[in-house]
């Protein structure tokens, strides 16, 4: 239903992409609008068609006079809850909101919602191929890229959204048909007290759940069932460990089905993309998708063509009889592990950057097993080199260049060569697409010019 926002002023905080698309979405509906972040102009761009539009600036810091004023402040993606102008906002009590509520109160078609650490943009982008190859009308975007705002008025049959953590501590009565949870562990513990804060946070996606939507879930992971513990929604499971009476499982390199009696197998031989979390993606995917009735053989064949995203266990080439994978986006511990988990010894594993302060003894035996060579860079260097001195070869290095150089190098015939840094990139990099593009860069001028110093 859409809301009347005629002369309400509302205030945006942040300008990049989901805030200046909020902008222009209030705009449109008549609010006197603000955009407030603490950059100056300098450093933001695409501001002139907003100004020209009528929106009004507030750069360099938060002018809280003009919050006080406010009907409506809303937060873009990443900004912290607990900064001081949103601190005088509720003392004042002015409602403060985030964009995915205020896209989720006018979107027409069904939505599925999905957050986890790891896997949520795979999923998110799986979920999208396999509904148009159904036919549908889709919006696929969220954390992923496009802002949900963005499919407000666009007449979607399905939305699929991924959903970080910090978008969902700002919904309110927020309610997707389906709602997954992948996986949880150890992130952004640099914003989050513990990880109490950080699991409630996840959890908020099945809030407003009632008995007619559908939660899914990894039975595998312990805080993912806790997180879902008290909602009304029905539950259904995806396992890689146990055979389940209903839902997803893994068992003997085969995906089973099995609902309302019936029992569906799917060979993981024939899908492109690589590892155990990666089959875990797959058999997430495909369950809102059966569910409503797709045909399993349409399901299926989306799932066989997905190649993967970019800079998420990517596989960039092989050299000299050794592949060599980009996983950039493996930016947590948990998600090295879940990386690893895909390949036998002997890896050459290239991690490190900016330390989120994770607990990285999820990573010992892992590291253990499958590692012959450890090759660090970045801030988290040192800490990492402590937490792991004595179970393989370690290798400190000053850039990615001496990173690939080296993994080369000390890669053999028939060996695996993954960059998931388990770390952000923001000490050497500006992303973590940088990062991987200018992995796949050295790796490419490697074997442009055939330089293979591993004695194959």
């Amino acid at each position: 239903m859409q809301r009347d926002y005629r002369d309400k002023k509302i205030i945006i905080i942040g300008a990049g992409s989901t805030g200046r698309s909020l902008a222009r979405f209030f705009r449109t509906r008549g609010a006197r609008v603000t955009l407030s972040d603490n950059r100056s102009a300098d450093l933001l761009d695409n501001l002139d068609e907003l100004e020209l539009s009528g929106v009004k600036l507030d750069l360099g810091g938060h002018t809280h006079a003009v919050f006080i004023a406010a009907d409506m402040v809303v937060v873009s993606t990443g900004v912290p809850l607990d900064i001081p102008v949103l601190d005088t906002c509720r003392e004042h009590d002015v409602v403060v909101l985030g964009e995915v509520e205020i896209a989720w109160r006018e979107l027409a078609g069904t939505m599925i919602a999905i957050t986890g650490t790891n896997g949520k943009s795979t999923v998110t982008t799986l979920v999208g191929e396999m509904l148009k190859a159904w036919g549908k009308k889709v919006f696929v975007g969220g954390n992923l890229g496009t802002p949900l705002v963005d499919a407000v008025g666009c007449d979607y049959d399905w939305n699929v959204v991924e959903l970080s953590s910090f978008q969902l501590e700002t919904v309110e009565a927020f309610r997707p048909r389906y709602a997954m949870l992948l996986n949880v562990s150890e992130d952004h513990l640099d914003r989050y007290p513990d990880m109490a804060s950080y699991l409630a946070a996840k959890a908020r996606i099945f809030e407003n759940l009632q008995d007619d939507d559908v939660a899914i879930l990894n039975a595998d992971d312990r805080l993912v069932m806790q997180a879902a513990e008290e909602t009304r929604a029905g539950k259904i499971c995806f396992s890689s460990q146990s055979v389940l009476e209903t839902g997803m499982s893994l068992i003997d390199n085969k995906i089973l089905w099995r609902w309302q009696g019936s029992e569906v197998f799917f060979p993981v031989d024939e899908l492109q993309i690589r590892g155990r979390h990666n089959q875990e993606n797959v058999m997430a995917a495909m369950i809102p998708l059966l569910l409503e009735g797709c045909p399993a053989e349409i399901v299926w064949s989306a799932a066989k063509s997905f190649t993967g995203l970019p800079h998420r266990m990517e596989f960039i080439g092989e050299l000299c009889g050794t592949s060599w994978y980009n996983d950039s986006k493996g930016t947590n511990i948990g998600s090295v592990v879940k990386s690893l988990a895909g390949f036998e010894k002997p890896v050459v594993l290239i991690a490190g950057g900016k330390d989120k302060q994770g607990d990285l003894s999820a990573l010992v035996d892992p590291i253990r097993d499958k590692v012959s060579h450890l090759v660090l860079i970045g801030a988290a260097a040192e800490r990492m080199a402590e937490a792991f001195a004595g179970l393989t070869e370690i290798h400190r290095v000053g850039s990615m260049h001496e990173a690939v150089t080296l993994a080369a190098r000390l890669s053999c015939l028939k060996s695996t060569v993954i960059l998931s840094p388990g770390c952000s990139s923001f000490d050497m990099f500006k992303s973590f697409e940088e990062r991987g593009q200018i992995f796949t860069r050295e790796f490419r001028a490697l074997n442009l010019h055939g330089k293979c110093s591993n004695g194959n």
